[in-house]
């Protein structure tokens, strides 16, 4: 029996991969349905993926907030929305409302229930 809790935990290298890859397709879909939300080309997408996946983790590691979407009601929520904002301002042919940025966090999440897994 393993007397360790799975929650103590920090995920490994595989972790923060599958995390990035997770985000990256999150993000093309949350660019193909939200208004305000446009990523042009695939390597703008990976790099905001690499971006958002970093902010997210100095976020978390760093402050103690979990920044999914639901992960913390509205402060998770806005925190997203946040992230994805700034991101637009490091990752070129990514243009995000603030409008915009509210939207994606909510498809972000909505998409975040339904791919197990935690993805921002």
């Amino acid at each position: 029996m393993d007397d360790r809790n799975t929650e103590d935990r920090k995920p490994g290298i595989l972790g923060y991969i599958v995390r990035f890859i997770l985000v990256a397709i999150v993000l093309a879909i949350t660019s193909f349905f939200t208004p305000g939300f446009s990523i042009v080309g695939f390597w703008p997408m990976l790099l905001a993926a690499v971006v958002i996946t970093v902010i997210d983790l100095l976020i978390e590691n760093y402050m103690g907030i979990d920044a999914s979407p639901f992960g913390k009601g509205i402060k998770g929520f806005l925190v997203a929305a946040i992230i994805i904002y700034i991101t637009q301002f490091i990752v070129p042919n990514m243009r995000v409302s603030i409008i915009g940025a509210l939207l994606a966090s909510l498809v972000i999440g909505i998409i975040d229930m339904i791919i197990p897994g935690r993805v921002m």
